[in-house]
């Protein structure tokens, strides 16, 4: 290989450092000045460092759609319980998706932590449902006894309140029978627009003769053929006989898998006791809501829930209202089904239109608001389940933060006395190189809690104490390098330069393996761990950027001075020390030697 040219320099980082350092520090006060004007001047604290609560919920796969965990419907769920948070008044919640069927849930200390659980892992199933049978939540008795409990009541916008909030729902009498109820219920069932049976010539006939003939018994009343019930009534009847509303377990399981155009029984509460339903189709979803809200009548100094409903959805709402309304109770009731669970059971006494209406009856304000938050913000497009939830109170996230702290001072103190015993004068570049890295690291964190939302958390804090040793580990690399070059018996300015090429292979060769790894455990964990993940790559990528742009060109300027170069005993870079050969001295290169002459040729 050809020798460069007398006077050539090397070129880039090697022959020009200035420029590299410059680079760094141009990207140092950058990322300082955003610091500042973004007014985020300290990384943003996880639930386990500042306190709050954590919640961890998991997809889960209903029978028949197996593809339902999917990519948009996870960003739709996390997109409505955003919503759903910030509409309790938590303006910095975060929602995320972790992994394939995961979603987190962090949320700030001061925030009731039962109300926000029942906000993301409800699903919010809603649809409107025309009442068909109402009585107490406890196994029915031979006699169903009535009831006494009010209901609420609905009116639409501009229209007179419905009747009904001081007027009893009427379940069965008891003179009512299971039959009569299954002639109710099959009537109530029958599909719209069914014509009805109209009798045969004979049977015609056969009325005529007895209208014609005189009876001795025309007193006695005749006998009425009982019709048959359906056996899909019958079945839905005994369900509701045998369903007790006082136990949990029978309560999640009511009517559970029903699909909207079903018939189905639901539980629910009225006041302080739990009362049970039978329920019609679906008439209207709570997609055809378009907006609602949790406000205070004025007038009757009671909360109620006020909902908008879009076009498609006035309509029907305004048929349905216009079909109970003619009826008798509870056939004149509407539940509202949320999940399963009726919330409410209204009674309507004309047609609401206008595509408004209002929803009262034993709300508070907790109740009015969650209800209307959840109407607004929609169903979710998958069920949940929860998989973990972390309460952590902000006095034990500062000792966990403090913690922390200790650990690394004490990782980086030790990494500071390894250096200095060991490297003596060049422990001074690691440790500028590493007060470097710090800088980059903490501005960035800080920006990007601001910027994705970041949050450090105790993890994240060991994956930064572990960073030290690896940022360490580069700079021992390069060191080693050219200490190897002076035992060669060269002088410390070229081999500053030869260790160089060397060393950076083995720092980035390092440095990948340590970022794939990081870049793995980010996508196959969930929760905190990723927090670790995101925090070893990071400071493994400004690790590189560092040592290119900082310890490299650092050296380079510091070989040329008198106590490195010379290799001074406090430098680290004694050759005597270091068992150096004797100095390498470049031979200079001469024209071919001309062949001896023979005398006699001469």
């Amino acid at each position: 290989m050809a020798a460069p040219k007398k006077g050539r320099r090397p070129t880039g980082a090697q022959g020009r450092p200035g420029r590299a350092l410059a680079l760094i520090l141009i990207a140092m006060v950058a990322l300082t000045a955003g610091m500042f004007l973004s007014h985020q001047t300290t990384p943003r604290l996880g639930i386990d460092l500042a306190g709050g609560t954590s919640i961890t919920l998991k997809a889960k796969s209903e029978p028949g759609k197996p593809d339902a965990v999917n990519e948009t419907n996870m960003n739709t769920a996390v997109g409505i319980i955003d919503r759903r948070v910030n509409g309790l008044g938590v303006s910095e919640a975060e929602v995320q998706t972790q992994g394939r069927d995961h979603i987190i849930v962090n949320i700030p200390k001061g925030v009731n932590e039962q109300q926000a659980r029942e906000q993301v892992g409800t699903t919010a199933q809603l649809y409107f449902r025309p009442v068909l049978a109402f009585a107490d939540g406890a196994p029915a008795a031979p006699e169903t006894k009535p009831s006494g409990s009010p209901s609420p009541s609905a009116s639409g916008s501009g229209a007179p309140k419905a009747e009904g909030s001081s007027k009893p729902s009427a379940p069965a009498t008891p003179s009512s029978s299971a039959t009569s109820q299954g002639r109710v219920l099959s009537e109530a069932l029958k599909a719209p627009g069914t014509p009805t049976p109209s009798p045969s010539a004979s049977e015609s006939k056969k009325a005529d003769d007895a209208k014609a003939t005189p009876s001795a018994s025309a007193s006695a009343p005749a006998p009425v053929a009982t019709p048959p019930v359906d056996p899909a009534v019958a079945d839905l009847q005994a369900k509701f006989a045998a369903l007790d509303c006082t136990k949990e377990d029978q309560r999640a399981s009511a009517g559970k898998g029903a699909k909207p155009e079903d018939p189905t029984i639901a539980c629910g509460q009225r006041g302080n006791q739990w009362g049970k339903w039978i329920l019609g189709p679906a008439q209207v979803a709570g997609t055809d809501v378009k907006d609602a809200k949790g406000v205070v009548d004025q007038q009757r100094g009671q909360w109620i829930v006020q909902m908008q409903f879009t076009d498609k959805g006035a309509d029907k709402f305004a048929k349905i209202t216009g079909e109970l309304a003619t009826k008798q109770a509870p056939q004149n009731q509407f539940a509202i089904v949320l999940d399963g669970k009726v919330i409410s059971d209204p009674s309507v006494s004309q047609a609401l239109t206008g595509g408004n209406a209002e929803i009262s009856g034993g709300f508070n304000q907790q109740s009015a608001q969650d209800l209307g938050n959840m109407l607004s913000y929609g169903a979710l497009p998958l069920s949940f389940q929860e998989d973990s939830v972390t309460t952590v109170t902000a006095a034990l996230g500062g000792e966990q933060l403090k913690a922390g702290l200790i650990a690394g001072a004490i990782g980086l103190a030790l990494v500071v006395i390894y250096l200095l015993v060991y490297y003596r004068g060049l422990a001074f570049i690691a440790i500028v190189s590493l007060m470097v890295s710090a800088v980059l690291t903490y501005t960035i964190m800080s920006l990007l809690g601001k910027g994705i939302g970041f949050a450090l958390n105790l993890p994240a804090v060991c994956g930064a104490i572990v960073a030290i040793g690896i940022t360490a580990d580069s700079f021992i690399v390069y060191f080693e390098r050219i200490r190897d070059e002076i035992r060669e018996g060269r002088t410390l300015r070229p081999a500053v330069e030869r260790a160089w090429p060397r060393a950076r292979r083995t720092i980035l060769v390092s440095d990948f393996v340590s970022f794939l790894a990081a870049a793995v455990l980010f996508i196959v964990t969930v929760g905190k761990v990723q927090g670790f993940a995101f925090t070893l790559g990071l400071t493994t990528l400004l690790d590189v950027v560092v040592v290119f742009l900082f310890t490299k060109p650092v050296m380079t300027l510091l070989a040329r001075t008198k106590f490195f170069s010379s290799g001074h005993p406090w430098s680290g870079l004694d050759p005597k020390r270091l068992g150096a050969k004797p100095p390498l001295r470049r031979s200079r290169r001469t024209g071919p030697v001309p062949a001896p002459v023979d005398a006699k040729e001469a």
